[in-house]
């Protein structure tokens, strides 16, 4: 395989010319270009990576952090950003939430990992991190995009979406299917964004005259094994309510499963409502209704910034991210409560 000193001995340049041709950056007279070009063809000369690196003092590879490697929530996001990355010539690293530490000190070495990598900039999708953390990225701070959280240091950097106003999105489309006995499966309360979008659910149905000092409430991880386990308990509590709030999709999909099982019809007996509208909510059955949080838009926003910042471009940064409902099979208007409690044979 030909090498850059190939063409330069075959050019009768300067591998310090050579490379300037290869890389774009300096000027050479058009006799020498055409000389170069010439070497370059006749030995089918094609830069490697590392070469391509050492050249434009660029690596062309974007570090990309997300907690966990699983379900059907992050994916879509690594798809969107690896399309992204590939249509302007770039590559995607990434890292995810790995050892034996907690989920901040498993952020932090993830972010590390990438750093030594030689990322040219971090897309960093946790909300484990906190400003210290933040501030001993030091001048590399610059190159570090922030995704489903917010730092006031770099406030620029950081892109979000309003899971308050989710919330609300999601009691408000109960109480217009008058639903007021609502039983609610939390995600972990140590996650910002799940406190975020339980208190505005909270504050929507309190606000409209509905009691939450009673409610049944279970903490579970977002998964769908928590979410079946939640509804199961659910319904050996005997609690009597007419819709279920699932603080992510994933959760209400193993919800959904549980009661399947437990002969529980939904929405006949039991409304339930997600939150994300992620790919198995369309593809549940029954069709999951889920609150429509706008992932595609922040992922996109966060990346065009990136790219603006590593390497000069001047993509377009929308910060304004719609939080609506998306209307499933899985919602139907309210009838006299009963319990959620298993079938009879």
């Amino acid at each position: 395989m030909a090498t850059i000193k190939d063409v330069a001995r075959l050019a009768g340049v300067g591998l310090g010319t050579a490379s300037r041709v290869v890389s774009g950056k300096g000027s050479v007279s058009p006799a020498t270009l055409e000389k170069v070009r010439k070497a370059i063809e006749e030995l089918d000369f094609r830069p490697s990576h590392a070469a391509r690196s050492l050249l434009s003092g660029s690596s062309q590879m974007v570090g990309v952090y997300i907690p966990v490697l699983s379900g059907t929530f992050y994916t879509p996001i690594l798809q969107l950003i690896d399309t992204e990355l590939r249509a302007a010539g770039l590559h995607m690293v990434v890292a995810f939430g790995v050892g034996l530490g907690d989920e901040r000190r498993q952020a932090i070495e993830g972010i590390e990992f990438l750093m030594e990598r030689g990322c040219d900039g971090l897309l960093v999708m946790t909300n484990s991190l906190h400003d210290e953390d933040v501030a001993v990225l030091g001048v590399q701070q610059s190159e570090v995009v922030l995704l489903n959280h917010s730092f006031e240091a770099i406030a620029d950097q950081c892109f979000t979406v309003d899971h308050t106003l989710g919330g609300r999105r999601a009691a408000r489309a109960l109480l217009d299917f008058q639903h007021r006995h609502i039983a609610v499966i939390a995600g972990p309360s140590r996650l910002v964004d799940s406190v975020e979008r339980i208190s505005g659910f909270m504050a929507e149905l309190s606000e409209n005259g509905v009691d939450t000092a009673g409610m049944w409430i279970a903490e579970s991880d977002f998964s769908p094994a928590g979410g079946w386990k939640a509804a199961k308990e659910l319904v050996e509590s005997g609690r009597q309510v007419s819709a279920l709030f699932c603080a992510n999709d994933e959760m209400a999909v193993g919800a959904l499963s549980y009661f399947q099982e437990a002969g529980v019809r939904v929405p006949h007996d039991l409304s339930v409502i997600g939150y994300d509208d992620t790919p198995s909510a369309e593809f549940s059955a029954p069709r999951l209704t889920s609150v429509h949080m706008p992932w595609r838009e922040m992922t996109l926003a966060g990346v065009n910034a990136l790219l603006n910042r590593c390497y000069g471009l001047d993509r377009p940064v929308s910060r304004d991210f719609p939080v609506t409902i998306t209307l499933r099979a899985s919602l139907a208007q309210a009838t006299p409560v009963r319990s959620a409690t298993r079938k009879k044979p």
